[in-house]
């Protein structure tokens, strides 16, 4: 759990709210965590990779994996081949962050028909 007194930093700064929020952000963007788990699997080579995220484009991917790689989350090795290929995996980070990935697909699975089921009270209480 985080310690909300954090927050009260004016200072900002590592272990500030900032920082908490800019790393949610970054997580928590539309593919980081789909490339996150379709990595846990194991190493795949770009295109690999691309057909397990699904409606990625390759830019789109391609910038993702840069920012993961350089937040120490993703390695990325070029095989010396003819033509070069280039594979990526989950550095030591990158695994232990699968550990409450999974385990927030696992609430959101259980949970999205109570979601379901208040959004569309709500809808009807608003509409």
């Amino acid at each position: 759990m985080v310690d909300t007194r954090t927050c009260a930093r004016p200072e900002g700064g590592e272990g500030s709210c900032g920082a908490i929020a800019d790393m949610l952000a970054r997580l928590g963007d539309k593919w980081s965590l789909l490339i996150v788990a379709s990595l846990g699997e194991g190493p795949l080579r770009f295109n690999e990779l691309r057909r397990h995220v699904g409606e990625i484009s390759q830019k789109m991917l391609s910038s993702t994996l840069k920012v993961l790689e350089r937040d120490g989350l993703v390695s990325r090795t070029v095989i010396a081949t003819v033509p070069p290929q280039v594979e990526y995996a989950l550095t030591d980070l990158g695994r232990e962050l699968r550990v409450p990935v999974s385990h927030l697909a696992e609430w959101t699975t259980v949970n999205t028909p109570r979601i379901l089921a208040a959004r569309a009270e709500f809808d009807s209480r608003a509409g």
